[in-house]
């Protein structure tokens, strides 16, 4: 397409509020039972049959077959039911593609619930108030959902910019509707600002490389010193859930093995969701503020390679070789989970994009331990989580640790990693069996 500018086609999602009425929460809740039903079914016809025999038809069949037999399979739309076959099968397309481990059943209280829309023109969006619009659900009916977003319905919707379907997930707020939004926009132009090196902390969260840190002011430790597993809520928050905890824990004591929960029970468990869902929002929020803010500020932006997944792997050993200091490391591992840095890195990759600038990441190791000032790794420098002082009579430098680690990590890049030795640049981390990109 000539244009002045190029044109790019873009996909992404947008998270509204439904407000159920106490008569439609229960069929949606079977809606989204018989869909963990059914993948679940997929799975055990997946692993017993032959691998000579598995197909993606042979799979059609069984589950038409099993919406005719079963009665209440049929609260589940036609629709949803293929979403669920389609989503089952890419999940094994990842596992073979090294991208996510094999497909698991699904338990009725550890899964989120959820029902896929997957025709856009089911949906029938229209808005009705400043604050509110209308979404027509399969099988439930015309339900209002907060409108935060215009979103391109109606006259604003053609070929090129339209909602090409929609995902109900509840949570412990309640239902929300996730749509999948496709646009065609100007192909953003270069971005032409300065480059900044990031490193994810604890005590810290973001720190970089120019002094700019971002803090979300809520301390990570509390007074006496152990990990704030609760720092997005609030001191009368905090003390409805430890409550909550409490009043959970003295009523399961009552429970006897393979007996039943108190419908008191759940209720006391979902208002702890509830809490757990609101802190998480909160930092989701932060998190979606502050990337968006570096990626328009910033041209280039380098964080580091970090395997999360082995920093948060327990200390605690075996029972002939038990380990050091299991409490402290399990203090350290809530708190590097709830700081997320995974999901901030993939803020910033996609928001980066959006706004022409560039995500580089660099080697991990000793970023932390080398002297930004000198580049040496003297022994004894850092001194504890927040404090570096270089060792090297010929230096002395000090300073935060993380503005230290930041800072190194934007020196790898512009020296193009020379620093780091041969054979660490040479081991590409993937899951076993995994092709390159390229070869993909």
């Amino acid at each position: 397409m000539n244009t002045e500018r190029e044109r790019e086609k873009r996909q992404f999602g947008h998270r509204a509020r439904l407000a159920l009425t106490p008569a439609q929460i229960r069929p949606m809740d079977d809606q989204a039972h018989a869909a963990r039903a059914m993948w679940n079914q997929l799975h055990d016809l997946w692993t017993m049959t032959p691998k000579c025999r598995r197909s993606l038809s042979r799979m059609d069949q069984t589950l038409r077959q099993a919406r005719k037999e079963i009665d209440w399979y049929a609260v589940l739309p036609a629709q949803a039911a293929q979403a669920v076959l389609k989503t089952y099968f890419q999940a094994w397309r990842n596992c073979w593609d090294g991208r996510a481990d094999e497909p698991n059943f699904k338990a009725r209280f550890r899964t989120a619930m959820s029902v896929d829309i997957p025709q856009g023109r089911d949906l029938q969006i229209k808005r009705v108030h400043r604050r509110w619009g209308m979404v027509n659900i399969p099988k439930i009916g015309r339900v209002r959902f907060r409108w935060t977003k215009d979103l391109p319905v109606g006259k604003l919707a053609n070929k090129e910019n339209r909602i090409t379907g929609a995902r109900l997930v509840k949570d412990g707020l309640g239902w929300h509707i996730a749509f999948r939004i496709q646009t065609l926009e100007p192909k953003p132009e270069p971005h032409t600002g300065p480059e900044i090196g990031i490193d994810a902390g604890v005590n810290l969260p973001l720190a970089l490389s120019d002094g700019n840190h971002q803090d979300h002011e809520r301390p990570a430790r509390l007074p006496d010193g152990t990990a704030d597993r609760d720092k997005w809520l609030n001191p009368d928050e905090k003390a409805k859930l430890l409550r909550l905890e409490r009043q959970a824990a003295h009523r399961k004591s009552f429970r006897k093995p393979k007996e039943r929960s108190s419908n008191r029970l759940h209720r006391t468990y979902d208002q702890i969701k509830q809490l757990r869902a609101r802190a998480t929002r909160r930092a989701v929020d932060w998190q979606h503020q502050t990337t968006t803010n570096l990626a328009r500020s910033y041209g280039t932006v380098v964080v580091e390679q970090l395997n999360i997944t082995n920093m948060v792997k327990s200390a605690r050993g075996t029972i002939e070789e038990p380990g050091k200091n299991v409490a402290q490391k399990s203090g350290l591992n809530r708190s590097i989970s709830q700081e997320a840095w995974g999901r901030t890195v993939t803020m910033l990759t996609y928001k980066t994009a959006r706004h022409g600038g560039t995500l580089h990441k660099v080697p991990a190791p000793n970023t932390s331990l080398r002297c930004s000032a000198c580049g040496f790794l003297t022994p004894g420098s850092r001194e504890d989580q927040a404090t570096f002082v270089c060792k090297n009579p010929d230096c002395g430098w000090s300073g935060n640790a993380d503005w230290n680690a930041a800072r190194n990590i934007l020196h790898l890049y512009r020296i193009g990693l020379v620093a780091i030795p041969a054979a660490g640049r040479a081991v590409v981390r993937r899951t076993r069996g995994a092709k390159p990109a390229t070869a993909r």
